[in-house]
């Protein structure tokens, strides 16, 4: 059973839809699904882990975090500390609703949902773990490494510069397209949902920079943490997984694909399948013990 919802943050609404397993009574664990980089809960590699939840057993919701999809916001302005603030609103929501067991909320992100699950998970006790896809920790570094060029990280932060002097000038923001901020490949840019945001605020780009789940992601153990990666991504630097799993501490494990990109769940995700299935039943099973 899947259904449209709307949940409050922040004075925004924020859209979503709940899955609920056929014949639930109640009392099940629930697990969140974050959307990528300006995306939104309706792209297939995110409708494909969803589904792969819910027919496990687990109620699912998948949402659009502010500024993107259906919710509310400016669209393309993605500030990282507000998306996380939307997280743990949608985890408030979760615990007061009657399908779910009381206190077990787990976030799945993939990408930029990773690596703002990884945050919200940390510094909010009542998540119960995170499972992170592709994700990362440090905004500045992955950044730097994705304009790996002098001149492309040159061009990256004058567009910075020029969007903090087009701000303090107009009070507006200057936009920028999505590719002089998050380079994708063009063989894998058809794994955008359709409806993503194609230009962003200068902000976001700021935001991105400064945003760093590494520094906090040692207050999330002894909770468990999956961290999924492809061994050779071309988007998200695979080293930005192995830095957080450094950081990461007692509860952590780190897995690392190859022959998948940054999309695993692209192809169906068959092999992501069955680790996360396994993880989930032994670190989040439905019953508790």
């Amino acid at each position: 059973m899947q259904t449209h919802v709307s949940i409050p943050s922040d004075g925004l609404e924020l859209a979503a839809v709940l899955h609920v397993p056929d014949g639930a009574q109640g009392g099940l664990p629930a697990i969140v699904v974050m959307h990528g980089f300006g995306g939104n809960k309706d792209g297939e590699t995110h409708l494909i882990e969803a589904l792969m939840y819910e027919n496990l057993g687990y109620v699912v919701l998948r949402f659009d975090m502010r500024g993107c999809g259906e919710s509310g916001g400016v669209p393309g302005r993605i500030i990282c500390q507000d998306q996380v603030a939307d997280v743990r609103n949608v985890v408030t929501w979760l615990r007061a609703c009657p399908y779910v067991a009381q206190g077990r909320v787990l976030l799945s992100g993939q990408s930029f949902g990773a690596a703002v699950g990884l945050f919200a998970g940390a510094v909010d006790d009542r998540v119960a773990g995170v499972i992170a896809i592709g994700g990362w920790g440090d905004g500045l570094q992955k950044s730097r490494d994705q304009h790996a060029t002098p001149q492309a990280w040159a061009r990256f932060s004058e567009l910075m510069a020029q969007g903090q002097r087009h701000r303090e000038q107009t009070g507006q923001s200057l936009w920028v397209e999505r590719w002089d901020i998050v380079p994708v490949p063009e063989s894998l840019r058809s794994h955008l949902p359709p409806g993503s945001v194609m230009t962003f605020s200068a902000e976001t780009m700021a935001s991105i920079c400064s945003f760093r789940p590494r520094d906090v992601i040692d207050q999330l153990a002894p909770r468990p943490l999956l961290l999924v990666h492809s061994a050779s991504d071309s988007v998200t630097p695979t080293a930005q997984a192995i830095g957080v799993f450094e950081a990461a501490g007692k509860g952590a494990e780190l897995v690392l694909l190859t022959d998948v990109d940054h999309f695993p769940f692209a192809d169906g995700g068959t092999r992501l399948r069955s680790i996360v299935e396994g993880w989930l039943a032994r670190y989040f099973p439905l019953q508790s013990c």
